[in-house]
């Protein structure tokens, strides 16, 4: 039997290749797909389209054995939310790619969400180095749907013409991984239970973080961490077919 072939997605690239090359998965307010676009496209915040385009991402919150969080600031060369602190990793379900990562709605309503998992898979590896044999995708549990819309003005002004508008799927895992940090991806890494989430989320702090997280930090997280086994072993926190509207 032929060794199968695990991904058509190219790992290679600049920011701007990505940018160009990758489709992400463009969809409705209720999350139905219409189309493809490019991340260029989809991200755009123009007259013409003041919002960009709305797609489908999601966020993976990795705990350690210790139920620390590993948190990553995105590297400073990215071209939308350079150098904020943020969530394990975030990214998108592509278009075309193999594993398949386009949910359909049945997927979906029964909380399997396959394509979800497979990108977050893909995207460990590209962003921190995290091997699908340390962090397969049935390690992952999907939690619920995030919409929110967020203009890049941190880095770009308030004329800002980049930002996310995004219906994001939360992925939470628990596991202890090898990392080796793709530099072009992140500029650090770090463990944190939630006081030190909190210390560093303090103004006072002067540490910029991505809108996604401060709202998932906000309405969510300390409730899915209370509990983090209760969590991750039961559906007692899914909410498959629930999209909460925040900041959009």
């Amino acid at each position: 039997m032929a060794p199968q072939k695990l991904s058509t997605w190219k790992a290679h690239g600049s920011q701007q290749d990505f940018m160009q090359r990758d489709n992400c998965i463009i969809v409705t307010e209720d999350d139905a797909v219409t189309g493809t676009a490019n991340k260029y496209d989809s991200h755009r915040f123009l007259p013409e389209q003041p919002r960009g385009l709305l797609h489908r991402a999601f966020s993976v919150f990795l705990f350690n054995s210790e139920g620390k969080l590993l948190l990553q600031q995105r590297a400073t060369d990215k071209i939308t939310f350079p150098g904020v602190w943020t969530n394990t990793c975030c990214s998108h379900p592509l278009y075309g790619q193999q594993p398949n990562e386009l949910d359909p709605d049945e997927a979906i309503a029964d909380a399997s969400v396959p394509g979800a998992k497979a990108a977050a898979v893909r995207k460990l590896q590209h962003e921190l180095g995290i091997s699908p044999q340390q962090l397969p995708a049935d390690r992952f549990k999907f939690l619920t749907r995030l919409h929110y819309c967020a203009a890049d003005t941190d880095t770009h002004g308030p004329d800002a013409e980049w930002g996310e508008h995004e219906i994001d799927y939360i992925l939470l895992a628990q596991a202890d991984v090898d990392l080796q940090p793709n530099p072009e991806e992140v500029a650090a890494v770090k463990h944190v239970d939630l006081q030190e989430l909190q210390a560093m989320m303090d103004p006072a702090s002067g540490l910029k973080w991505s809108p996604w997280f401060r709202i998932i930090a906000q309405h969510f997280l300390p409730t899915w961490w209370a509990e983090l086994q209760t969590t991750l072993s039961t559906d007692k926190h899914v909410e498959a077919g629930t999209i909460h509207r925040l900041d959009c």
